[in-house]
C-alpha cells in the first residue's frame, strides 16, 4: 500500500495558500463586481450551479439574505436547457458557479438570464471558459490546478470569492477583515484532528447537520462522504432532522453537526444533544452542546467565515476515512473531474 499522500490530501493542504492567492490577486475583479451590484441594487438574487458548486451557492444564499436582506433562489438549469423556457428576471443578480465553467446547462441558463436583463456573475477557476464568456463579469477563484476528482480547494475559494463580493457590496468592514484573516485560520483548520469521528463511521449510513450557512457546509460534507468514501450520508437542517428522519437513528448512529459562532449555534447544540440522548454518536462543532462530543475546530472571529474553516477540517477527515476504507479519493468510481450535463 502506497505511503504517498493522495492528491486530495495535497490539495486540502493547499487551501490556505489558494485563498491567500485569491485575496492577493482577485481584488480588482471583486471590487468591480461589487460596485456594479451596488449600482444595480437588485430586489432579489439567483444562483445557477450543480454539485459542490450548488452547495457554495446555498452558502451564498444565506450570506445574501443575512447581510444584504435580498432573497436568493437556486434556478434549475434544465428550465432552459431541457424545457426551453427563458426566465423573466430583469434587474436581478445571478451568481453562476462552476469550477470548470464548461457545463452546457449552466452556461445556457446563464446566457439566457443575461439576454433577458439579469446581471450575471461567474465564479470559476477558468476565466477563459464558456461560462466566463456568457457572464457580465467573472470572479476567477485563483485556486490553481485541481487534479483530484473531489473538489476541495475550488469549493473553498468559490465560497470566499462569493462571500468577498457580497461583503464588498455591503461595505461590511468587519466581514472583509475576517475574510482577509482567513489564510491563517484555514492553515490551523488543516491541523484539526477529527480522527475520533472518523473511527466512529462504520460505512453504513450517517447524517450531517447544520443550520443557516453551516447547513450549506453540511450539504457539501454529505456529498463528499458519498463520492470519496462510498458511504450513504444525508444532510439535514438541524431544525428538520427531528421531524421524521430521526426515526432511523439507532445506537451509535453517526452524526456530524456543523455550526459557527452565530445565532443558530445553540439550535444546533440542542439538536446534537437530543440525538445523543437517543443513542446516536454525535460529533458537533456547537460549543454549548453538553451530551454530544465536541470536535476540535477553528473559530475565525466571524459567524460567516467560521463555516469556511469547518469544511477544511472536515475534508481532512473524510479523505482519511476513504483511505482507511481502501478507496482512492482522487478517482471515485463512476465520476469524472468535469461533468457536463445538458
Amino acid at each position: 500500500m502506497s505511503t504517498e499522500p493522495t492528491q486530495m490530501r495535497r490539495e486540502i493542504l493547499e487551501i490556505p495558500e489558494a485563498v491567500e492567492r485569491l485575496l492577493a490577486e482577485g481584488g480588482s475583479a471583486v471590487t468591480s463586481a461589487a460596485e456594479k451590484a451596488r449600482a444595480l441594487d437588485p430586489r432579489f438574487m439567483l444562483s445557477v450551479a450543480r454539485g459542490s458548486s450548488d452547495h457554495a451557492c446555498t452558502y451564498l444564499k444565506y450570506v445574501s439574505e443575512l447581510i444584504l436582506k435580498r432573497p436568493m433562489a437556486s434556478v434549475g438549469p434544465s428550465v432552459n436547457s431541457i424545457y426551453g423556457v427563458e426566465l423573466d428576471a430583469p434587474d436581478a443578480l445571478c451568481i453562476a458557479v462552476s469550477q470548470s465553467g464548461q457545463s452546457p446547462d449552466i452556461v445556457a441558463m446563464t446566457e439566457s438570464l443575461r439576454k433577458n436583463g439579469t446581471f450575471t456573475v461567474a465564479i470559476t477557476n477558468n476565466n477563459s471558459s464558456r461560462l466566463a464568456a456568457a457572464s457580465d463579469v467573472t470572479l476567477p477563484i485563483h485556486a490553481g490546478p485541481e487534479l483530484s476528482v473531489a473538489a476541495t480547494k475550488t469549493f473553498v475559494t468559490s465560497l470566499v470569492a462569493g462571500l468577498w463580493m457580497l461583503a464588498e457590496t455591503k461595505r461590511d468592514q468587519d466581514l472583509i477583515a475576517a475574510i482577509r484573516a482567513l489564510p491563517d485560520h484555514l492553515d490551523a483548520a488543516t491541523q484539526c484532528d477529527w480522527s475520533e469521528a472518523a473511527e466512529a463511521i462504520d460505512g453504513s449510513s450517517l447524517f450531517t447537520l447544520g443550520r443557516g450557512p453551516a447547513w450549506a457546509i453540511s450539504n457539501e460534507a454529505a456529498l463528499k462522504f458519498k463520492e470519496t468514501c462510498l458511504i450513504h450520508a444525508e444532510s439535514y437542517s438541524s431544525a428538520e432532522v427531528l421531524h421524521g428522519p430521526v426515526s432511523i437513528v439507532g445506537q451509535r448512529f453517526p452524526v456530524i453537526a456543523f455550526a459557527g459562532g452565530d445565532a443558530a449555534e445553540d439550535s444546533v447544540a440542542q439538536t446534537s444533544d437530543a440525538l445523543a440522548e437517543k443513542g446516536a454518536q454525535v460529533f458537533t462543532l456547537a460549543r454549548s452542546a453538553k451530551r454530544a462530543t465536541q470536535l476540535p475546530h477553528v473559530r475565525t472571529g466571524h459567524g460567516l467565515t467560521d463555516p469556511v474553516a469547518a469544511i477544511v477540517s472536515f475534508y481532512g477527515m473524510v479523505e482519511a476515512v476513504a483511505v482507511r476504507r481502501g478507496i482512492n479519493p482522487d478517482a471515485p468510481r463512476h465520476l469524472n473531474k468535469v461533468t457536463e450535463t445538458v
